[in-house]
């Protein structure tokens, strides 16, 4: 196990960009000829000065678009990615120097990256057999590792990757990882090429392992349901940036920005752009009192963007009390949450879109026009310009 630490680690790299195609029939048309559009270098940067701790033994996953630095930032961290300014130490050591083999780090990815020609008894054997360590040692740790792994791993030794699905090849892969005894896992998007049943399966396998061995993980993936169930915290990216760490619990309740509140969530945060005027919100032609203890908050005249959850919304077919956040809308759409015993109700006012809940029994139709009220307690004001929490 380790702290993993990252101080002020930037990367970049130069791009080459074309000219757009559509201007590849003019160049031809101008100068009669053939040639390709010219190509530019430009800078690329996959991280823009990362800072991050890690504590001993916990998991922390990796969320953010496509594009964002996460595998990046996985790559940095196991010493693949070697032109990085900044520092990234193990327990207080600089690693720059450190060759990834020499990191004890356990690597899972989503291609499973196992060795065809050999049987899965080999697949992790070869650690050992590279490092010269004696067969009674190998066997003895493949014995206890397959052991940890659970029912049924014992039938997958003797087999070659060639004949296994691709939830055993994930199993051989996390296990070939487990039985070097690694200070840190790394997983970029292990599960992203399984399907649903196997997913959760293999999920709850690797939960069931960074429970038992509390070994310091890094867990890059684009599924925010396997980040909230196998992380202590959460990392969210966006353009080569760490916008914010915290548990799922406090990035849902505590966005910093509008990007983690657009971005987090199962659904996500409905966010309307809107501006102050007085005492008042605006709302293109919509209008609503701004509720007081609002009003330190914000400036008369600025644009702030207006975040709320579907629970926050209280829908309503009679008119409500003044004073109060309320507004007209079109429900667009119905969607029962038989779970739950609610009816998610899909709303438009004007170019606005967002949902709210309301008991299954309320009885409303595509079109109709309701009254909507919005929790002022559970209002969150973004500066739209700047983007951050108000």
């Amino acid at each position: 196990m380790a702290r993993i630490q990252l101080r002020n680690v930037s990367l970049s790299y130069e791009a080459r960009a074309r000219q757009p195609v559509t201007r590849l029939f003019e160049i031809r048309r101008e100068h009669n000829q053939e040639d390709l559009p010219s190509e530019t270098n430009s800078s690329v940067h996959a991280l823009n000065n990362v800072s991050l701790t890690i504590p001993n033994g916990q998991t922390f996953a990796v969320v953010g678009p496509s594009g964002c630095g996460k595998s990046t930032l996985l790559r940095v961290v196991a010493g693949i990615e070697k032109k990085y300014s900044g520092q990234v130490l193990y327990d207080g050591v600089d690693m720059k120097e450190i060759p990834p083999g020499e990191r004890y780090i356990g690597m899972v990815f989503q291609n499973y990256a196992l060795y065809p020609n050999f049987d899965n008894t080999g697949n992790l054997s070869f650690f050992f057999k590279m490092h010269k360590i004696s067969d009674d040692e190998t066997k003895e740790r493949i014995r206890y590792t397959s052991e940890l792994m659970g029912i049924g791993f014992d039938e997958l030794l003797p087999r070659r990757p060639g004949t296994l699905s691709g939830g055993e090849k994930q199993r051989v892969a996390i296990a070939r990882a487990i039985v070097r005894a690694p200070k840190l896992f790394l997983f970029d998007e292990p599960l992203s090429s399984l399907d649903a049943k196997l997913r959760v399966q293999t999920r709850t396998e690797i939960k069931r392992l960074l429970h038992r061995f509390e070994i310091t993980s890094l867990y890059v993936t684009h599924d925010q349901v396997e980040a909230i169930a196998l992380a202590d915290q959460i990392i969210v990216m966006h353009s080569g940036r760490i916008e914010q760490v915290g548990t799922y619990q406090h990035l849902m309740e505590n966005p910093t920005n509008l990007f983690v509140a657009g971005f987090l969530g199962l659904p996500t945060m409905d966010l309307l752009d809107g501006s102050i005027s007085g005492s008042r919100l605006i709302l293109d032609e919509y209008s609503a009192p701004l509720p007081k203890r609002n009003f330190p908050l914000v400036e008369n005249g600025q644009l702030i963007t207006l975040g709320f959850r579907r629970e926050a919304v209280k829908i309503s077919a009679e008119a409500m009390p003044e004073n109060r956040i309320q507004f007209r809308a079109e429900v667009e759409a119905l969607e029962p949450d038989l779970v739950h015993r609610l009816q998610i109700v899909h709303l438009r006012m004007g170019r606005f879109q967002y949902s709210g809940l309301c008991p299954m029994d309320l009885k409303l139709y595509v079109g109709q026009l309701i009254h909507v009220e919005i929790d002022p307690t559970r209002l969150y004001f973004f500066d739209t310009i700047s983007g951050r929490r108000l």
